[in-house]
């Protein structure tokens, strides 16, 4: 039996990015690997299949706590699925859902962290989710957010975007690597280079460049354009929006840059996210 490593993030912060950079270093590709493929490497913590597979009853005769009750079961399938290490995506935040864990601790290997300014991060969540910036900004601030049960997923849990950074920072373990989005836009050697370092995998600096190279944003949108991306929903024009840091300085009001800071400065704090001009 394996043990699960987290990718965590909150949603639209690079959780996509980063399981892409893994692909291609893991599996050392010649070519950039298919974004329709990550799957096969990365397992997601929210998909229905494991639960189905350790579920007595069709998901949606269970009530929200029967289906809270199943995770940890779910997540011991996920790691008998693989003998070594496996990359788990997962959006929800480090705490509890009806009394159970949302991630089992006793399966766990390890976890990556992807943080994003959350100032740039409404501009991506809104269309993602088909709402305005302004319920984006709503969004990330309101307790106990998530997701219902879907066709291909199970309920995520997020949590306001200040407690799901807390819970899978607080506490710092070698096992745990925080990394900011802004760090693998400005400093992709090393940021991506300590990812590799974590999963055992740092000593091949051309392998690393070349893994980095394939799992760009332009590789990356370029993909999703010419053959469309199995996770992007349905509603949103395209998952791959920009890929860039500090839009929300020509995108953002002075008011919604001051909700998000007022909502969230603590955290923003923590990881120099609070512009100057605002301190």
């Amino acid at each position: 039996m394996g043990k699960l490593l987290w990718i965590a993030s909150y949603p639209k912060s690079g959780n996509t990015w980063v399981r892409s950079f893994l692909y291609n270093l893991l599996h050392r590709t010649s070519a950039p690997a298919d974004i329709n493929q990550l799957n096969t490497m990365a397992l997601n913590t929210s998909s229905r299949r494991w639960f189905e597979e350790v579920a007595s009853e069709p998901l949606e005769e269970l009530a929200p706590e029967e289906l809270a009750r199943l995770r940890p079961l779910a997540q011991q399938r996920m790691a008998a699925s693989r003998p070594n290490a496996i990359p788990v995506k997962t959006h929800n935040y480090l705490g509890d859902w009806f009394n159970v864990p949302l991630h089992e601790m006793a399966l766990t290997a390890g976890a990556i962290y992807i943080i994003r300014n959350p100032l740039d991060l409404v501009l991506s969540l809104a269309p993602h989710r088909s709402i305005s910036v302004d319920q984006a900004i709503d969004f990330i601030s309101t307790r106990g957010v998530g997701t219902k049960l879907a066709s291909s997923h199970m309920p995520e849990v997020y949590d306001t975007w200040s407690n799901h950074v807390a819970s899978w920072t607080a506490k710092k373990s070698a096992a745990l690597l925080v990394v900011r989005y802004e760090d693998l836009l400005s400093q992709p050697l090393s940021a991506f280079g300590a990812i590799a370092r974590l999963v055992g995998a740092g000593g091949d600096s051309e392998n690393l460049g070349r893994a980095i190279r394939h799992s760009s944003f332009s590789v990356l949108s370029e993909q999703e354009e010419k053959q469309g991306f199995r996770e992007k929903p349905s509603n949103a024009e395209a998952f791959f929006r920009v890929g860039k840091a500090e839009q929300w300085r020509t995108e953002l009001t002075p008011d919604q840059v001051r909700r998000v800071i007022s909502d969230h400065r603590e955290q923003m704090t923590r990881f120099g996210y609070v512009p100057a001009e605002y301190v």
